[in-house]
């Protein structure tokens, strides 16, 4: 009886956590921590050669764990302090064009398509308090909106992991 194959993309790369070994979700930690790190300098904080590492991460963004880098901006250092998850509820009919309008207001800084009773959950940034009203007022035209105000971020973003599973 022959050994079962693992699945593999098409050009022969392992899939999904095939490849977060100990050593990738260590290089992961460190491309979050500092996307900006050379080679040389992921190699030596990983214990290995630069060609090793780039060679692990050409894989990674291959297979698509690695999707992208990004630039990550303080709102509050652009004159916008106040950030405030806004959650839609739309009327029957109007989620497209409440999408629409989540594309073109630039205070909104995300949009998820969400399940539960709301429909959009929205990130939104606003220079005070009072001036989160006429965004809100753009939206009031689609649905009902609820917001809730980002007091303070205890677990910032980051690269998301198994978890304990014994638990």
């Amino acid at each position: 009886m022959g050994a079962t194959r693992k699945p593999r993309l098409p050009d022969g790369l392992p899939t999904g956590n095939q490849l977060l070994d100990e050593v990738n979700r260590r290089l992961l930690d460190e491309l979050t921590a500092d996307p900006r790190l050379s080679a040389a300098a992921l190699a030596r904080r990983v214990g290995m050669s630069a060609p090793a590492v780039r060679e692990r991460v050409a894989r990674l963004e291959q297979a698509g764990v690695i999707r992208g880098y990004r630039l990550d901006v303080d709102p509050a250092a652009l004159g916008l302090p106040v950030s405030v998850w806004v959650r839609l509820r739309p009327t029957p009919g109007s989620l497209p064009r409440a999408e629409q309008l989540a594309r073109q207001v630039p205070e909104v800084s995300e949009c998820h398509r969400v399940s539960g009773e709301d429909c959009l959950l929205l990130r939104v940034h606003v220079p005070t308090i009072a001036s989160l009203e006429g965004v809100l007022d753009r939206f009031l035209l689609y649905g009902q909106t609820t917001s809730s105000f980002i007091v303070s971020t205890p677990v910032p973003p980051r690269t998301p992991g198994p978890g304990d599973t014994t638990r």
